[in-house]
């Protein structure tokens, strides 16, 4: 029986990237897959290979740092499927620069979306896991909610308060039999990082033991577990996906 067989679950910044590839590994392990996003071209396509992999789809515009659309987007699942079983937080964005020159809106915008967003969405969500006494969330954090980096405080400070929220939700939930979890994704190809002087690159590669960047099937294999009854006895966790980078 595939690993998460005819589970509902709705995934945050689906459109591409990370979020995309734990959308497509969500449905070729059973998965009836909400995909959710600003990017409304990204989101269709997404769900139309969720579909072609022979799963249900609805793909959704929403932005999740605005709490009547996440409402009402939540309310749009609940007409579709009867259960809400799994939730990925992994919409986020970023806006980096050194503190002394970040503009307080960049400040606001960045923590709207990767700790307002997932704070909204878990509200919402959990309502329905509670009452069906059944639930995975899974937060995408990052190293540096952990370890901090330059030029990231607003990033670095909305990861490690969603890697608090997490450990939070998990105690409160957990009477219901919901787990949440986070990961923490080091240094992961994606468009940004392709982007990347080599100079930046080389450095970023000496503080990985590894000695390689991660990718996207490295994240969605550790949130798919997660998500799935093998993590039954797994909550208030956070697992970091870096090569190595942060050992504590």
């Amino acid at each position: 029986m595939p690993l998460l067989n005819d589970k509902v679950a709705l995934v945050t910044g689906g459109a591409r990237g990370i979020g995309k590839t734990i959308a497509l590994q969500f449905a070729a392990s059973g998965a009836h897959v909400v995909v959710v996003d600003t990017d409304s071209a990204g989101i269709q396509e997404t769900a139309a290979e969720v579909e072609a992999a022979g799963r249900k789809s609805l793909a959704l515009k929403c932005n999740v740092a605005d709490a009547a659309e996440v409402e009402a987007m939540v309310a749009k699942v609940q007409e579709t499927f009867p259960r809400i079983d799994i939730l990925v937080n992994n919409a986020g964005i970023t806006r980096d620069n050194l503190l002394i020159r970040m503009a307080e809106q960049d400040w606001d915008l960045v923590l709207d979306v990767n700790l307002k967003g997932p704070f909204l969405l878990t509200k919402a969500v959990s309502r329905v896991m509670m009452k069906q006494r059944y639930g995975r969330i899974v937060n995408v954090a990052s190293v540096v909610g952990i370890i901090g980096n330059a030029g990231q405080a607003n990033y670095s400070a909305s990861k490690g308060g969603l890697i608090a929220l997490t450990r939070s939700v998990a105690r409160e939930l957990a009477s219901r039999q919901v787990t949440c979890n986070a990961v923490a994704p080091g240094f992961i190809r994606t468009a940004m990082t392709d982007n990347l002087s080599e100079e930046v690159r080389t450095a970023f590669m000496k503080s990985i033991p590894l000695q390689r960047m991660g990718t996207a099937e490295d994240i969605a294999g550790v949130v798919l577990f997660l998500a799935s009854d093998e993590a039954s006895y797994i909550t208030g966790q956070v697992v970091s996906i870096d090569g190595g980078m942060f050992m504590g």
